[in-house]
């Protein structure tokens, strides 16, 4: 399993929101290169990066702190928030980053996710964002009746690698992870699912471990303290 450590991004600082709730968010820290380097430090091999302005309007007014963290550390890199055409996912792919995500744009427009997907193939992600069972968008603002399984299922034959599925319910609520959710979910064949949301003790790692789980999101218990990173990375590749 991998373990990817995310950096929240807002007017350039590393934030974290509470249940995708813009009104709910804390600074952690105003040097987000700093912070991805301190990760690196810590043995981090992967970066997963949201632009949170981004998701709400489709811009890209954090893509210079992206670049910086591209050029300045060797982490892989995934970033995803308001990545709505092909002239931003080849800026984000030209600046360094390894994978990118797509959010709204995946669920509402098939035609330009099997375009982007047929052009970049595994460098395009998909996040999956869910609400009681339904795929929601636009940073959360609006939750669609779409399955999120169904959803997943349609991805996989499009050819899409990854997804990244998070249960807004969980995230930033340091409640535990949705572990029936991503039991369910790593029976998928054919696509390499990555947990998010909730992940808040080592036991989480360790559970979504054991469901032999692509990959995880560590976020909020990260830098509240609850889980150290050097840990959780021990833990991760262990075996």
């Amino acid at each position: 399993m991998l373990l990817f450590p995310a950096i929240d991004l807002y007017d350039h600082k590393v934030v974290r929101l509470v249940k995708g709730d813009y009104a709910q968010m804390t600074v952690y820290s105003e040097d987000p290169l700093g912070t991805a380097k301190d990760i690196e430090a810590m043995g981090g091999r992967w970066l997963h990066l949201v632009d949170l302005e981004g998701a709400k309007d489709g811009t890209t007014p954090n893509f210079d702190v992206v670049s910086s963290i591209a050029k300045e550390t060797g982490l892989n890199i995934e970033i995803g928030g308001g990545i709505r055409s092909f002239e931003t996912i080849d800026k984000y792919l030209s600046a360094g980053v390894s994978r990118v995500i797509l959010g709204t744009k995946a669920v509402t427009d098939k035609a330009f996710l099997e375009e982007a997907v047929a052009k970049w193939g595994e460098k395009i992600a998909v996040g999956v964002d869910a609400k009681d069972g339904k795929v929601a968008v636009k940073g959360w603002l609006e939750v669609l009746d779409v399955d999120m399984f169904d959803f997943l299922l349609n991805l996989r034959d499009m050819g899409v690698k990854t997804a990244i599925v998070t249960d807004i319910s969980r995230d930033g609520a340091m409640k535990g992870t949705n572990l029936p959710l991503y039991d369910k979910l790593s029976g998928l064949q054919g696509i390499d699912i990555t947990a998010s949301g909730g992940v808040s003790t080592l036991d989480d790692l360790r559970a979504l471990k054991k469901m032999d789980i692509y990959g995880a999101i560590l976020g909020k218990a990260m830098y509240n303290g609850a889980i150290k990173l050097e840990d959780a990375l021990k833990l991760v590749n262990e075996g």
